[in-house]
């Protein structure tokens, strides 16, 4: 285990010995098992199509990001980004499950952002690409 993951570790049963409670050798603290993530939670939680999932949830935070910054209330967002108030919900909520990539990138440029799509060849040799959304 790294440092890194035993610092965490300590700190977590120092933050509960202040909190008042106590951690005994045989605790479910004690006995934590920390691991390194790959980066995409979706992956290490074993969801199927990791990096669409990952890609579709950083296009609904974007979505997120947006309709707060411009304060607008969920029936305004819902007119803006044609959708009903409903499946937007559900997406502000983070369900956004059985909504598109293509879905999310509409509601995007009705937000009035630009969404560029790039192609290129993949650095290594796969069989299969690497999907992934960047903010600029």
């Amino acid at each position: 285990m790294s440092k890194a993951f035993e610092s965490i570790k300590t700190g977590l049963n120092q933050a509960l010995a202040d909190a008042g409670t106590r951690t005994k050798p045989n605790s479910k603290v004690s006995q934590l098992k920390i691991v390194e993530g790959s980066g995409n939670v979706f992956r290490d939680i074993g969801v199927s199509n990791p990096d669409a999932m990952l890609a579709k949830a950083q296009l609904a935070v974007r979505i997120i990001s947006i309709i707060s910054e411009r304060k607008l209330t969920l029936r305004n967002a819902a007119e803006i980004v044609g959708m009903p108030q409903p499946k937007l919900s559900n997406i502000l909520r983070g369900q956004f499950r059985g909504v598109s990539e293509t879905k999310l990138m509409d509601c995007l440029l009705r937000l009035g952002n630009d969404v560029q799509i790039v192609v290129k060849p993949t650095r290594k040799k796969a069989t299969m690409g690497l999907l992934s959304v960047a903010f600029v």
